[in-house]
């Protein structure tokens, strides 16, 4: 089976992953703004330059960014090896539109919550975004042990 940007499912993998990687790339670019706003630095390299004073820790605000960050890279990351082995595996087109564009709308959502602080969003998101994780994994395994007739 040849996989191309013609092949429904790897359109739908190829978009869904640019826009999880703006979420990831959003979230990096907050941060650093983020820590702008803060006047302060973790790094002595950076204080000496700017004369802001150095912190032995992040900032609440900092720190709630970052952490939302590794959140993201935590399920966004396994995303994107099972999503192309799903597509690999010749997961169907509408299978990926429906799992792909879920879990990365729980993304999204989980990303604003937490950076809002918002509650039970968060959990929402986290836990929606997971049973989207869940359910790739279920159907690559059903990939490989039914494998589809016609590749498609």
């Amino acid at each position: 089976m040849s996989v191309t940007l013609q092949t429904p499912a790897f359109f739908a993998y190829a978009i869904v992953s640019l826009v999880l990687c703006i979420n990831l790339v959003f979230l990096w670019i907050f941060s650093g703004i983020t820590r702008a706003r803060s006047g302060t630095a973790i790094n002595p390299e950076d204080t000496a330059k700017s004369r802001i004073p150095l912190s032995e820790n992040d900032p609440a605000a900092v720190a709630r960014v970052l952490r939302a960050h590794r959140n993201a890279e935590a399920t966004i990351y396994p995303f994107l090896i099972l999503g192309l082995v799903f597509v690999l595996a010749g997961g169907s087109a509408k299978t990926a539109e429906i799992i792909f564009t879920f879990f990365a709308a729980t993304r999204w959502l989980h990303s604003a919550a937490y950076l809002k602080g918002k509650q039970p969003w968060r959990s929402i998101g986290f836990g929606l975004s997971g049973l989207a994780l869940i359910a790739l994994m279920v159907c690559i395994v059903l990939l490989l042990i039914h494998p589809p007739l016609n590749g498609a």
